[in-house]
């Protein structure tokens, strides 16, 4: 049995055009919140998402995590599956993605809470993530955790083939 963390989430996208005509997408993900991404846009933004127990269906978790972290239901639509991809941390993460509007400035973000500064015995709470942005592939793949790029890579494959979603 496997002792790697694991975690799911969801990656909104929206149908756009380049400038050549091709089909594209935009995608929303958020930039991680807390003290040490304060000061950071260079792969310091996430796919929302979190972890998730052996006994939690993945996809379950996905819808979980992304509630958690918007303060918003998922959108309806079927799910488009991206995969699995194993971060740097050795975590395993699994995303999927959803065509679906959804404007960021509602987004209410979860919370949590830890010692700040360090070492001064002060609970500070901190938004798990503290903004969130639609974004060009090529922006995303410059924001993101070098770990996640390859799920908008997936997605952007996905989309200019024209694929067809699966329900989760």
């Amino acid at each position: 049995m496997s002792t790697a963390k694991r975690s799911a989430g969801l990656l909104l996208y929206r149908i756009t055009r380049t400038d050549g005509g091709e089909r594209d997408a935009e995608v929303l993900i958020g930039h991680m919140g807390g003290p040490f991404w304060a000061n950071q846009e260079t792969a310091a933004w996430s796919v929302p998402k979190g972890e998730y127990e052996p006994d939690e269906e993945p996809a379950a978790a996905a819808r979980r995590e992304f509630q958690e972290e918007l303060g918003l239901p998922v959108p309806e639509g079927p799910w488009v599956p991206l995969g699995e991809a194993r971060q740097s941390s050795g975590k395993i993460v699994t995303v999927w993605a959803l065509e679906a509007e959804l404007n960021p400035a509602l987004a209410v973000p979860g919370t949590f809470t830890m010692e700040w500064p360090r070492g001064s015995g002060a609970q500070q709470e901190f938004p798990e993530m503290d903004r969130f942005a639609w974004c060009t592939p090529d922006e995303a793949t410059e924001r993101l955790v070098a770990g996640q790029r390859v799920f908008v890579e997936r997605l952007r494959a996905h989309v200019r083939d024209g694929g067809a979603p699966s329900e989760a």
